[in-house]
């Protein structure tokens, strides 16, 4: 293919498997800074949620197929490039939109305004679109789109009056007004090689000027690691007496523990404590675990695409629900508590009698917008996490040797329970299963529970990893879980934690 000097409205194949999208300009004092960002969208021209607007606070699709690689300056001209693997794209993209947003001014106010399409393989330029602007602060330059099978690409040319917000919301990206629901991307699959340079951590705000990684002349993935697995029955174990070690000798049922601080509650949410109080019993009893205790530990996943469960309040009924499961099995009725997407937070201890404040203050992200970068703060109420800290991507591992180090300095004499909420979107995969499999030791049992997404990476494979001398991990998802009745959510909830204890206390774990 020969490079193609292209005018607005006109396409051509794109015959090649990954390309580069240069987006370059001139400015001189005054002038705004640009930023390039990308869409992945549907046949029916929208996103899927959040995670599929790639840009400077969201620089890398969990695909791997989509990434923004970042800026180069030289003397008074800059390009700022997005690679696109048109192999790796998943089958339901069938349009990858390729944007630009102006910081400090329009595009008019730029010279020298182009896109340009480069071949990853080669470094050849395929196509380049020399485009016009006037007062747009943010533009679509192209697009890249299947047809037939086939790749291929137009130049669009078109702008917005209103940011890169405008232009994001039109393809069905939510934006918050106020700081205070949105995150960064869950990625949607793992993404263990990639075309494209690594992406560096993603910043609080836009990158500064800088020198950038500069698009590569040639480039091929390297072959992805194999990992060998083999399935392995579950332990057969005993049941439990109530109040006793794990192993004892059955008996009768015993009601649900009284929590503390459970009187403080509205009466509403204490009649709710109670029956799944009474439900949690019931599932601990048909697994055999009648009458253990155990110390809770609260995960949550603060990641852009979990913003929808944040500000519909899916989130704050799941910290409900788990607060039931701790007023059962912890003798203290609390929970400690973490949040986390490119850093882990620990939120403050969740005791019963203060739930209502406590979901109040802590179960949303707070003080971070995915858009408003200069938006003045609102400020922090005490013991609230300020989510600029936490940042955008998913980065379980981190959150997980956090979580293990605090056990580690907090030792108790019950095991520890580690419930861990996500919506998928698992890419660091040997980094979470080094972690997992040096947790073994430990006395933790890592329940993961997925929130509807996909792509759970070595979560969902880790029940079949072999090598290990128990198994301390257990996943299952489920499509909604507002959905799920108490009854079916305890049971899946607590289905695998008793036989790791039973195994786990004949090894000297616990």
């Amino acid at each position: 293919m020969t490079a193609t000097s292209m005018s607005k409205g006109g396409n051509l194949p794109v015959a090649v498997e990954a390309v580069q999208v240069e987006l370059g300009w001139s400015g001189g004092s005054g002038a705004p800074d640009a930023d390039a960002s990308a869409l992945l969208l549907r046949a029916d021209g929208r996103v899927r949620d959040d995670g599929d607007f790639v840009f400077y606070n969201q620089p890398q699709h969990a695909s791997g197929a989509v990434r923004h690689l970042g800026k180069r300056r030289d003397g008074g001209a800059t390009t700022d490039t997005v690679g696109v693997d048109l192999a790796a794209l998943e089958p339901e993209i069938e349009r990858v939109v390729l944007g630009a947003s102006a910081d400090g001014g329009t595009f008019g106010q730029l010279s020298g305004l182009r896109l340009r399409l480069l071949d990853v393989g080669t470094g050849r330029e395929l196509a380049l679109f020399e485009m016009e602007a006037t007062t747009e602060t943010a533009f679509i330059g192209g697009e890249l789109y299947r047809r037939a099978g086939q790749w291929k690409f137009r130049a669009v040319g078109q702008g917005y009056a209103s940011g890169l917000a405008g232009l994001a919301t039109d393809f069905g990206i939510s934006v918050d007004e106020e700081p205070d629901v949105t995150g960064s991307p869950a990625p949607s699959a793992p993404a263990p090689t990639s075309v494209f340079p690594p992406v560096p951590a993603a910043p609080a705000a836009r990158p500064a000027a800088g020198t950038w990684p500069a698009p590569a002349a040639s480039a091929a993935p390297s072959p992805a690691a194999a990992s060998p697995y083999a399935s392995a029955p579950a332990p057969s174990a005993p049941p439990v007496s109530p109040g006793a070690p794990v192993g004892a000798a059955p008996a009768a049922a015993s009601a649900p523990r009284p929590a503390n601080g459970e009187e403080q509650l509205p009466v509403d949410m204490r009649k709710r404590l109670s029956l799944r109080k009474e439900q949690v019993a019931v599932s601990l009893r048909k697994h055999g675990a009648e009458g253990v205790t155990a110390r809770v530990i609260l995960v949550l996943d603060a990641s852009g695409s979990m913003s929808f469960l944040y500000s519909k309040g899916v989130v704050a009924d799941v910290v409900e629900r788990m607060a039931a499961v701790a007023a059962q099995l912890d003798d203290d009725g609390e929970m400690q508590a973490w949040t986390f997407a490119s850093n882990p937070a620990r939120l403050p201890d969740l005791a019963l009698g203060e739930l209502p404040e406590w979901l109040e203050r802590h179960v949303r992200v707070g003080e971070l917008t995915l858009f408003r970068r200069k938006k003045p703060r609102k400020g922090l109420l005490p013991g609230q996490v300020d989510m600029r800290a936490v940042g955008i991507q998913n980065e379980e591992q981190k959150v997980i040797a956090e979580v293990r180090t605090y056990v580690r300095e907090h030792p108790a004499a019950a095991p520890t329970l580690v419930l861990f909420f996500s919506d998928g979107g698992v890419y660091r995969n040997k980094e979470i299963e080094t972690e997992l499999r040096e947790a073994v030791d430990e006395p933790v049992f890592w329940q993961f529970v997925g929130l509807g997404r996909s792509n759970y990476g070595v979560l969902e494979r880790f029940d079949t990893l072999p090598g290990r001398r128990v198994d301390n991990v257990g996943f299952f998802a489920v499509d909604d879980i507002s959905h799920v009745p108490d009854a079916e959510l305890y049971d899946r909830l607590l289905s695998e934690f008793p036989s790791w204890m039973r195994e786990a206390r004949r090894l000297g774990i616990v």
